[in-house]
């Protein structure tokens, strides 16, 4: 059974991604180390004794749908309710909507152990938050005061209506239309797919952000706005009203996290209400409803990104707990009676201990992110921008490093079980299945790699990316400075990764300072597992490096066999990006031949 790493994790945010030394400075206030400690043991007490014993009912029975109406699987309602009452819906909301304003940083730690109990069940309030926080940026404050409060609370919860099914990541050739009213209310006419959480028992009302266009507007993603779509109505008094033209039209079948309704959602066929339409609010100003939906999805990147580092974590313990029963042959040195236990065996050692490295490397990178972002709330000026374009630079690669790092750890975690890990009855096949949407949505990880290229390694003429780099190598420097033995060729190591990034990223720079586009894009993929392999060693040799820190000597030796083991591919994907180009243009002839 899950059991969540709270020190691990609190080591990690403190010492690691900057939350230690925030506090210090009084950049959250009032908050301390100690209200941060009972936070993250609450929240890993709930993760593993009320999240995870359910997740395998979610997994079998999975949302059920019946004339319309979406049951989630047993005890999940309930479990949802407990949720609510732990107040955990409103972390990261403002305080005068009931949410108690701390940073993203803990909000995120806290994500990380939900979903390590059950990403199924998890998703639903993360969609939640993300909607609270669009709608509380964008919104009027009518809107906000009818519908934020209970949002925030969770009382009611949220979804997200993006994809259609001609329209997937081209958000510009939606179809889904709104049409004027006389109130100044909208009519919302479509159909919406993949919808998460879209329709279930969880909660009375369920509060749906969806993208549509207007007739006017102009062609593209400039012609998109957002509206704030209810299931039911809610009148001046704040009670339910009458029900909403929308419902759902099937759940679909998946791969993984079964227990998370995945809705076809259908607007304003007039199976409700006096005429056809379902009544929206437009969020924010017509036809700029991307940016306000930005404002949800650039944190969602970072949530999935938690969702992977989720995995990792549960499919590692899994592993691990396996190997130490399961005996099998005499590993080499064995001196105790019968077979030794699997992990024993240097080749299940080695995948266990890339395992746990991969996820704290992961976890590093994705804590790092989540504090850009609250420094970049708590800052001004020069600072400010700094902030935002270290977390603009983070973000592709947290949501895509750690959900590719999450489907690579669970698979490992199965080839340890062995035959046992193909059969559903221990679990570690679930994680894989889970696992495999994470790297798809909220924007493919090759989208991902898109945006890190062209948009985020050109910010301030390619500047920042450039001062970060800097900073990673004054930790390799630091680690050589610290001369410690146990550290091994730690320090080497790093700075030849680093130096492997640094001349990637310059060719990058320079192809797209060319206008090579093509050329540069070829290579998108590639480079954002080098980033993120080279940050997860130089964010391992940080906490290494920290004093008395949570078990320094566990590390120490984490740092050295990330450095020594997982950082050669840095050569390799240098390689691959800066001269794998004209090969796959090569190549791509054969696609298009059809061979």
């Amino acid at each position: 059974m899950y059991k969540a790493p709270v020190e691990q994790i609190a080591f990690t945010l403190k010492h690691v991604a900057g939350l230690a030394a925030a506090l210090e400075e009084g950049r959250f206030g009032d908050l301390s180390e100690d209200v941060v400690d009972a936070i993250l043991e609450e929240a890993g007490r709930f993760a593993g004794q009320e999240i995870a014993p359910l997740a395998k009912i979610g997994d079998q029975q999975g949302a059920r749908l019946e004339k319309g109406h979406v049951t989630l699987p047993d005890g999940w309602a309930n479990l949802y309710r407990s949720w609510v009452e732990g107040g955990w819906n409103g972390l990261v909301a403002e305080e005068r909507y009931g949410g108690q304003a701390l940073p993203h940083l803990l909000n995120v730690a806290a994500l990380e152990m939900w979903n390590s109990g059950s990403m199924a069940f998890a998703l639903g309030p993360t969609l939640t938050m993300g909607a609270a926080e669009a709608l509380s940026a964008h919104g009027s404050e009518a809107l906000k005061e009818t519908f934020l409060h209970k949002m925030v609370s969770g009382e009611w919860m949220a979804s997200m209506n993006l994809t259609e099914p001609h329209a997937g990541s081209d958000l510009g050739v939606m179809k889904t239309r709104a049409e004027r009213q006389a109130d100044g209310s909208y009519r919302i006419f479509g159909q919406k797919i993949f919808i998460t959480w879209g329709e279930h028992d969880a909660t009375d009302n369920i509060i749906h952000l969806v993208l549509a266009r207007l007739p006017d507007a102009p062609a593209g993603t400039r012609g998109i706005s957002l509206f704030l779509v209810p299931k039911f109505l809610v009148n001046a008094d704040g009670s339910l009203g009458a029900r909403n033209d929308l419902f759902c039209h099937s759940l679909e079948h998946k791969l993984g996290i079964h227990g998370s309704p995945t809705c076809t959602m259908i607007y304003g066929d007039g199976r409700f209400g006096d005429e056809p339409g379902a009544i929206g609010y437009v969020i924010g100003e017509e036809n700029k409803g991307l940016a306000c939906m930005f404002t949800m999805m650039n944190n969602a990147r970072l949530a999935v990104g938690m969702q992977g580092v989720a995995i990792c974590e549960a499919a590692t313990q899994k592993a691990t707990q396996y190997a130490k029963e399961r005996t099998q042959g005499k590993a080499p040195g064995w001196n105790g009676s019968g077979m030794s236990p699997i992990i024993e065996h240097p080749d299940i050692a080695r995948t266990l201990v890339t395992m746990k490295a991969l996820t704290q490397g992961a976890r590093a990178i994705c804590y790092a992110c989540a504090h850009a972002i609250d420094m970049s709330h708590h800052a001004e000026g020069d600072a400010a921008k700094h902030w935002q374009e270290r977390a603009a630079l983070l973000t592709p690669i947290a949501k895509s490093f750690a959900t590719d790092m999450g489907v690579e750890v669970a698979s490992m975690g199965i080839q340890v079980h062995g035959g046992m890990g193909f059969i559903e009855e221990t679990g570690a096949a679930r994680l894989l299945r889970d696992a495999r949407i994470a790297p798809i949505y909220e924007g493919t990880n090759g989208i991902q790699a898109i945006d890190l290229v062209t948009r985020k390694l050109p910010l301030s003429n390619g500047d920042h990316v450039r001062g970060f780099i800097d900073e990673l190598k004054a930790i390799a420097v630091a680690v050589d400075a610290a001369n410690q033995p146990d550290l091994g060729q730690a320090a080497v190591r790093l700075l030849s990764s680093i130096k492997d990034l640094q001349e990637t990223t310059e060719w990058l720079l320079a192809r797209l300072a060319a206008g090579e586009t093509a050329e540069a894009l070829a290579g998108a993929t590639p480079y954002q597992r080098l980033f993120g392999l080279v940050l997860s060693g130089a964010y391992l040799a940080k906490g290494a490096l920290v004093d008395a820190a949570y078990h320094q000597a566990h590390q120490q030796a984490l740092c050295r066999f990330v450095a020594e083991n997982l950082l050669a591919e840095t050569a390799a994907l240098k390689q691959t990006v800066t001269d794998g180009a004209a090969s796959l243009m090569a190549a791509k002839t054969i696609l298009m031949a059809g061979e």
